[in-house]
Formats: C-alpha cells, sequence, structure tokens
C-alpha cells in the first residue's frame, strides 16, 4: 500500500482534477452569452451547439473505459485535462457556428475522458485510505464550477473580452494538471516495495456481475436526471407557479446547488459510520419529501426548503454508486466505470428534456412528479450500492463473459 504521505498527496490529485473540470465547464457557461454575441449564432443553433457538446462527452466517456484498463486513470488524466485546456480555450476564438461546434466536441472529449478516469483515480484513493471520501472529491467539482462562476463573472466586469477570460480557464486546467497527475497513484494499489498489485476480486458469475452493473447504471441514470431538472428548471417553477420575480427564482436554484455541495461535504462521515446502502436509500426518501414540497407547496419559503431538501438527499448517491462500480473486482474496472458515469450523464442531458416535454402536457410542476417517483426508484435499489466481499480467486470479465 503507498505510504501515508504519498496517499495524501494523491488525495489532493484527484480534488485538484475534480475542482480543474468544474471551473473549466463554469468558464464556459458563464460566457455563453459572450461566445453567443461574438459568433452570431442564434438560439436554436446554440441549442444544437451543447448537444454537441454533451455527445462529445458521451463518446469520450466510453473511449476511455477501454484504454484506462489498458494504460491506466493517471495517464489518461494527461488526455483528459490536454483536451479541456484546448477546448475551453477554443470557443474564445471561434468565429462561426462550426468553430464553435469543434470547440465544444474537444471540450466534451476532454470532459468525458477526465470524468472517467477522476473517478477511476477517486475509487483507488479512497480503496486505499480505508474509508469513505469519494463524496467530498465530488463536492469539489462543484466548488470548481462556483469558483469557475465567480471568476468568469469577475473577468467579464473588468472589460476583458471572451477570448481572455476562456483563456485565463484554460492555462488555470494546465497549471493544475501540471501539479496535480504526477502525484496521482497507479490504476491498481502500490505495495510497499513499490510494484502494482492487483485488487482482489469478487467471485460471482458474470450474469450477476452484469446484473449489477446494469442496476447502478440505471440509478445513475435516474438520479442524475432528477439532478439535471434541479439545474434547468427549479427557478422557473418558482416564477411560474408561485409568481415570484426571476431573480427570487434564481434563489430556488442557488438554494439547491448549495445544499448539495454541503450534503457532499457531508456525506463521507455518514456513509462511514451507517454504510453506502443507507445514504442511498434515506437520501432517496429525503429527495423524494424535498421533490414533494417543491411539487405541492404554494408559498416560496417552503419551496425553497424543498430544493434545499431535495439537494440535500441527492447530494451523496452519485459518488456512492460510482465507488460500488470501482470496487465490483472485476478486471476491466475502467470500462465498467465508464459505463456506469455514462448512463449517469445521459440523465443529466436527458433530465431538463424530458420536463420540459412533461410540461407541455401536465404543467411544469406535475412534471416534476417524475424525478418524485425516480427518487422512490432509488430506495428499492439501494442494496446495489452494498460492499461486496472479496478474496483473491479468478476475475470475472462481465464485458467479454469469460473468467480468467
Amino acid at each position: 500500500m503507498p505510504t501515508s504521505t504519498v496517499l495524501r498527496r494523491a488525495r489532493f490529485a484527484v480534488i485538484g482534477l475534480f475542482f480543474l473540470t468544474g471551473l473549466a465547464l463554469a468558464m464556459w457557461v458563464v460566457n455563453i452569452p459572450a461566445v453567443q454575441a461574438r459568433t452570431g449564432v442564434s438560439h436554436s443553433v446554440l441549442g444544437g451547439l451543447l448537444l454537441v457538446l454533451g455527445a462529445g462527452s458521451v463518446i469520450g466517456m466510453q473511449g476511455a473505459g477501454p484504454l484506462i484498463d489498458r494504460l491506466g486513470s493517471k495517464r489518461m488524466t494527461v488526455l483528459g485535462a490536454a483536451l479541456i485546456a484546448v477546448g475551453v480555450n477554443l470557443p474564445g476564438v471561434a468565429q462561426d457556428a462550426w468553430g464553435v461546434g469543434v470547440a465544444l466536441f474537444v471540450l466534451g472529449l476532454g470532459n468525458g475522458v477526465m470524468d472517467v478516469a477522476m473517478n477511476d483515480q477517486a475509487v483507488v484513493v479512497e480503496r486505499c485510505w480505508g474509508r469513505p471520501i469519494m463524496s467530498s472529491f465530488h463536492a469539489f467539482f462543484s466548488v470548481g464550477g462556483a469558483v469557475g462562476a465567480g471568476v468568469g463573472a469577475l473577468v467579464q466586469a473588468n472589460g476583458l473580452s471572451v477570448h481572455w477570460s476562456l483563456g485565463f480557464g484554460a492555462v488555470v486546467a494546465v497549471i493544475l494538471a501540471a501539479v496535480c497527475i504526477p502525484l496521482l497513484l497507479p490504476s491498481a494499489p502500490v505495495s510497499p516495495a513499490g510494484s502494482e498489485a492487483p485488487v482482489p476480486s469478487t467471485v460471482v458469475p458474470a450474469k450477476v456481475v452484469r446484473g449489477r452493473i446494469a442496476a447502478l447504471a440505471l440509478l445513475a441514470f435516474l438520479l442524475m436526471l432528477a439532478e439535471g431538472t434541479a439545474n434547468d428548471w427549479s427557478a422557473l417553477q418558482a416564477v411560474e407557479r408561485l409568481g415570484v420575480p426571476e431573480a427570487a427564482g434564481s434563489i430556488a436554484y442557488g438554494a439547491f446547488a448549495v445544499a448539495m455541495t454541503i450534503g457532499r461535504f457531508a456525506a463521507d462521515p455518514v456513509s462511514h459510520r451507517f454504510g453506502p446502502v443507507a445514504i442511498v436509500r434515506y437520501g432517496s426518501v429525503l429527495a423524494a419529501i424535498g421533490m414533494a414540497l417543491v411539487v405541492f407547496s404554494g408559498v416560496y419559503p417552503l419551496t425553497l426548503v424543498g430544493w434545499v431538501v431535495f439537494g440535500l438527499g441527492l447530494s451523496g448517491i452519485v459518488p456512492q454508486i460510482f465507488t460500488a462500480a470501482g470496487n465490483l473486482g472485476v478486471q476491466n474496472q475502467g470500462v465498467v466505470i465508464s459505463r456506469v458515469v455514462g448512463a449517469g450523464y445521459v440523465g443529466l442531458l436527458a433530465g431538463p428534456a424530458v420536463i420540459g416535454w412533461l410540461s407541455h402536457l401536465t404543467g411544469l410542476s406535475h412534471a416534476l412528479i417524475l424525478p418524485l417517483v425516480f427518487c422512490a426508484v432509488g430506495v428499492v435499489l439501494a442494496t446495489q450500492v452494498s460492499p461486496r466481499a472479496t478474496k483473491p480467486a479468478e476475475t470475472v470479465d462481465p464485458v467479454d463473459n469469460v473468467a480468467r
């Protein structure tokens, strides 16, 4: 196992990568209006370009899995960081819609590769650490997003062009990557002699392992879809249902985002005390209660409470899912993580669209009953994140269905 100093540095490095990714994406988001004005693209074209970012992310995630199993996640973070640094800078120099599309595809690829690689690293570091720390890594992604949004707004307020704003994001990404990547661990725990030691595997049939992967992917998809609805619809729901000003509606999203960040920092000690199943099960119950308050409340303060409770409930769930995916004891850990992370990301992208479609049929508040139902599924499938006892034995490859 790594020494305590090496492990602490590795934890710091993974925190840095989560922070880097959140900051870079936020720098792009706050500069969307400036890029749109610079290139003259319409709202409809911009909507399509944002789908290009999502498509690049999904492709990057699925491509990263096999490469991580072959080369290790430490090497893949180099590729992810390079693509993010290039991709976040390119929209600032794009001249038209095609240029923005290429830029967003590159940024999406980098986000996808980094998302899988840094979660793989987080699993390895947490495994060596000996107690839950995954949620804190995800919390620093949120912190990075908040810092990126603040820095981007500050740069704009000082009259600097979008080129300089996004270029600053690229420089920060390069510096953080240069500091953090050398401190990462190999993809398997290191023995005292310094050689890689394979993680013991669970002796279970490939069919059972595939079933757990599917269940974890479903959990990630449904609960990240629920999270996505808050990202895009919380402010508008408060405005439409309660008639509050737009600024007050924005506070609804802010309440959710702050609750998510605080909850992620708090989830690790709770998971250590009560276990990951409790986090998923009771977190899903809490999230369902929060969404019920949002759907049925007719007063603004209670709606804010609902979004806070919803965020607190969801905050610790996804890290438990990713930890479980990385500790199935299979040979192709990178592929498994890429599939579960990818399913969650698709849910995050699909959530706003699904709620938007339903809102035309039922109204926005009634459409939000859907994420409430998905939280109930989280209660049912919570046992899928239960840690499994492992011992040295043959490794089951659930993708190839071959026992080795």
